[in-house]
């Protein structure tokens, strides 16, 4: 029984959380007069819509619905609005609602800052901004072709009120326009296109506006991003941001020449660089990719702003891809406030990309000072709290706790602060002290304890003589390394001597090498005599290798011989030509045969 009692208890609790969103449309308000403005210069569609608002009814209202056109209420990426009474402007408060008449369609309660009486009107401004609305078209392009793009909504304004009149204008990136909806009346003059006024629309009206016109303002977009901000109790905070881009414009069709590229400047739509904007605090910035460090980037400081150009490796052309990642530390002073053992921070949720920017998926991930409890998120418009992850750094030992929040569709308007609360014992600040000077302890101590006890059981001979061989032969290794160079300087030395002809210099030259030869040559001859008494087979392997080399040395030689009968015209050129082609050959034949014999060593 009092089972059944607790869940007809939230069975009515989750009845009044169902219909505390839900709104019905009033049939005493109506749209006095409309004016849209539809800014499609760049790739994101901006839409401010001044509603004048009249309440007809015989009773305040507190608040007016507000519906996305079909068309576009699937590319929705901000709304908000702003009441207008002369030269002030106050922020209105806008929350999502549903209307059970209409379920198909999406409506957002806009609350008045104060309630509209009956027989009364006010005026406000409802900002709506829309991603992925405009479309290339063509969908493909040449390198050298501009780019075109076609934008299709809906000509009236969208309203579950009746409007008496309304106007809309829609202004283009340039008066180089294609075509566009010729529904009377309407006017084009320069890059706008104004339509209306239009007198009594009817609810839920609807009729096609079409525009096709040339935009090659940068269509980047931002298809993942994560920020991951490390918050440090010594001063500091680290920012870190991955960043997946893509040109989302017209496909590039053909191939890429950076010849036409720099020299005819083509590629008008194409994304060579953009800016980038930090906290004025911000140090230490690094911009990275795949390959490392990107050189290219330009920085300077504004008065309360780090600006950052970014320049790619290479241009983006429509499709094209591009991942980087950028990171700077601020003073934790700045951002992070504390009363006793309670922290508050308080930053961006995201910072701004760059202008215009468009981001698909954005994850936020906050670390926080190891054993941080009593966490709470306070988000400035509604995201996705993932589960609580653990991240291990220097010196941790139970791990940081990670904060994930998860936002998708983001533009520059939610460029807004968020809030992280959590409490902290300062006295755990000395927790990584302590573990240094533990640490280090316990390693003088074992170092004490190592050196003055002998921990050995028996000599092992064995053993070390492998490890002798070991050394010797690396000995021998590094010394052919130094004569294998010596056989260059042979080959460039009697280069010298025919060139120049100087018998003096040559010589000179010469006797040094010899000697530096002859001294090598001796000590692997000392170091065989050693391997041959530790009882080492490698000894054998190194008395072949000698005598290559002394194969080798005489070839050596008859090279020499010859560049001098050369010189005193004792030959021909076509003679040492032969000559030194045949003994070319011996010496490469000898080289893989002494390369082979060190690998067995």
């Amino acid at each position: 029984m009092a089972k059944y009692f607790q869940l007809c208890i939230l069975s009515i609790i989750l009845a009044t959380v169902s219909t505390a969103n839900q709104d019905t449309i009033s049939s005493s308000i109506v749209n006095t007069k409309v004016d849209r403005k539809i800014d499609i210069s760049s790739h994101i569609v901006k839409i401010y819509t001044t509603i004048t608002v009249e309440n007809k009814g015989s009773s305040t209202i507190k608040s007016f619905l507000f519906v996305i056109d079909p068309s576009l209420q699937s590319k929705l990426s901000f709304i908000g609005a702003v009441s207008k009474s002369g030269d002030d402007t106050s922020k209105l408060s806008v929350e999502s609602t549903k209307v059970d008449s209409h379920k198909d369609k999406v409506f957002y309660r806009v609350n008045f800052a104060s309630p509209l009486a009956a027989g009364k009107s006010t005026t406000v401004e409802v900002e709506t901004i829309y991603a992925h609305v405009l479309q290339a078209y063509p969908a493909e392009i040449l390198q050298s072709e501009k780019q075109l793009v076609i934008f299709i909504s809906n000509l009236y304004f969208y309203s579950p009120y009746k409007t008496l009149t309304q106007t809309t204008s829609v202004t283009t990136t340039s008066s180089s326009i294609e075509s566009y909806t010729r529904t009377k009346p309407v006017s084009v003059s320069d890059n706008v296109i104004k339509y209306g006024p239009f007198e009594e629309r009817e609810p839920f009206v609807e009729a096609e506006l079409k525009v096709h016109e040339e935009n090659n303002s940068p269509f980047l977009t931002i298809t993942s991003m994560e920020r991951i901000i490390e918050i440090s109790h010594w001063g500091n905070i680290a920012v870190e941001e991955h960043i997946d881009m893509r040109h989302s414009g017209a496909t590039l069709k053909g191939p890429f020449s950076r010849f036409d590229y720099q020299r005819n400047n083509d590629g008008v739509s194409s994304i060579k660089s953009f800016k980038t904007q930090f906290p004025a605090a911000a140090r230490d910035v690094y911009y990275r990719d795949e390959i490392g460090n990107v050189s290219t980037s330009n920085m300077r400081e504004l008065e309360d702003a780090v600006e950052l150009e970014i320049r790619p490796r290479f241009p983006l052309f429509g499709g094209w891809k591009t991942q980087y990642y950028i990171g700077y530390n601020i003073p934790s002073y700045e951002y992070l406030f504390n009363r006793g053992n309670d922290y508050g921070l308080k930053m961006r949720f995201v910072d701004h990309i760059y202008d215009d920017m468009v981001v698909d998926e954005l994850t936020v991930r906050v670390i926080l000072p190891e054993s941080a409890k009593n966490i709470v998120v306070d988000p400035p418009y509604a995201v996705k709290r993932g589960s609580n992850e653990l991240h291990y750094t220097y010196l941790d030992t139970i791990g940081r706790p990670v904060i994930v929040l998860y936002k998708t569709n983001l533009v520059e308007q939610h460029i807004q602060d968020f809030t992280v609360t959590y409490s902290f014992q300062k006295m755990l600040l000395l927790q990584e002290p302590l573990l240094v000077v533990g640490a280090f302890y316990l390693l003088f101590l074992l170092v004490i304890i190592y050196v003055r006890l002998d921990f050995s059981i028996t000599k092992d001979e064995a053993k070390e003589s492998r490890l002798r061989v070991s050394s010797l032969i690396n000995e021998v290794q590094d010394a052919q390394d130094k004569r294998s160079a010596l056989y260059q300087s042979y080959d460039d030395a009697i280069n010298k001597y025919k060139s120049s002809k100087d018998t003096i210099s040559f010589g000179n030259s010469r006797k040094k090498i010899n000697n530096d030869y002859a001294a090598l040559t001796k000590q692997i001859n000392t170091i065989q005599a050693q391997l041959k008494t530790e009882g080492s087979d490698a000894s054998e392997r190194v008395a072949e290798l000698q005598k290559l080399d002394s194969q080798y040395h005489d070839l050596i030689n008859s090279a020499i011989s010859q560049a001098e009968k050369l010189i005193s015209n004792k030959l021909s050129k076509q003679q040492y030509l032969d000559a030194d082609t045949a003994n070319n050959t011996k010496r490469e034949d000898l080289e893989s045969k002494m390369e082979a014999l060190r690998a067995t060593l």
